[in-house]
């Protein structure tokens, strides 16, 4: 078969060994969700779904409505929590499709009814308390006991779990998330007994152990990028590769790329890569970047395009058009990660994950039957 570049591969055998690996480490009777929101972190919301089910997976966790539909219309019957706050539409929607529904206020509980009563099926909800985050939430005692009391005039909608997000537990400072916690136990104590209680992200799973409760949500570490280091021998689940195109040499004083914003000091050997920031590699990496080709690495050069780049392979014997060449991955002893292609970028890995355009091409190997 023809290879097609540039590419993604997604190793679903690793994505399973993480998702065991993190449930090896939860207390006993913690339940673990895995968020699969925004196309599974850019891996692919179908695939990262069934294969995180089948290592164990009790819950999955989206962003919008449409995400929670699309996986039901797979159909997947694990309970599913949309994470964000949703419209009216997006309710019924959620209802209808027997979906978890995040609720921040009253009106929100009065919605849930509405959406049951006209689908004729109970709405499902969990609590979102605001503790430090901003974002969006229930904020102080108040609110809390405005829902409280919306559900009592409320017979059709059920809230089975509350929960808080915490903003800085990847931090070197941890005050904030140790108040963020004191503050969640504190709302905990107005809530009725029953109810599946979760704070935990990726970073706390790590480095917060007794924020466990009775669920945590496998964010970024199930796709093998932990935002904080761990013990855990977790593997990256994407490789991005493509080939190189073009091979020449130029001569001191000439100038490489839009700008011409560098220019040789000495005779080089340039290759051409088929990828650019059309295909979603950040054009902010430019000149600070490094590939890896023949299991070296070679330092771009010059302004990134919107389909190529350049990369200095002067100290790499015998490159030649058709040569791999890694983005994102291992290639012999040479590794590059989310997080250093991030820094290349002035990002974060999370958004080196998702930042594939349609045009690249991709492929899931070692999925579960």
């Amino acid at each position: 078969m023809l290879m097609q570049y540039p590419l993604q591969t997604i190793d679903m055998a690793a994505l399973r060994r993480n998702v065991r690996l993190i449930r090896e480490r939860l207390p006993a009777g913690t339940m673990l969700m895995a968020v699969v929101k925004a196309d599974g972190y850019g891996h692919g919301i179908v695939q990262v779904t069934k294969n995180a089910l089948a290592a164990g997976a009790d819950w999955l966790g989206v962003a919008r409505t449409d995400e929670g539909v699309v996986l039901r219309r797979e159909g997947v019957e694990a309970p599913i929590l949309v994470l964000g706050a949703s419209s009216d539409a997006e309710i019924a929607d959620g209802v209808r499709h027997g979906l978890t529904l995040t609720v921040c206020t009253a009106a929100r509980v009065h919605a849930l009814q509405h959406a049951a009563q006209a689908c004729g099926r109970q709405a499902l909800m969990h609590l979102k308390i605001d503790t430090g985050m901003g974002r969006i939430g229930a904020r102080g005692q108040e609110d809390v006991t405005n829902v409280l009391e919306a559900l009592s005039q409320c017979p059709d909608v059920s809230m089975t779990g509350v929960f808080t997000h915490f903003a800085d537990a990847d931090g070197a400072d941890d005050a904030y998330t140790r108040m963020q916690l004191e503050r969640f136990r504190e709302q905990l104590a107005l809530m009725p007994e029953g109810l599946i209680r979760h704070c935990a992200n990726s970073a706390a799973i790590h480095r917060y152990p007794e924020a466990a409760m009775d669920m945590v949500r496998a964010g970024i570490s199930m796709y093998g990028c932990p935002p904080v280091e761990t013990d855990m021998p977790l593997t990256p689940v994407m490789d991005w590769r493509t080939a190189v195109t073009f091979v020449k040499h130029v001569q001191p004083g000439d100038k490489v790329s839009y700008g011409c914003t560098f220019t040789a000091d000495r005779p080089l050997t340039l290759a051409t890569v088929a990828c650019g920031y059309g295909d979603g590699y950040h054009r902010a990496a430019s000149g600070r970047a490094e590939v890896i080709i023949r299991g070296m690495r070679a330092p771009v050069v010059g302004r990134i395009c919107m389909d190529q780049m350049m990369v200095d392979v002067t100290a790499i014997p015998g490159v030649t058009p058709g040569d791999e060449v890694v983005l994102l991955g291992r290639q012999g002893d040479e590794v590059i990660t989310a997080d250093e292609l991030a820094a290349w970028s002035g990002t974060i890995g999370y958004e080196v994950l998702l930042g594939a355009t349609g045009r690249v091409h991709r492929c899931w190997v070692n999925g579960c039957e």
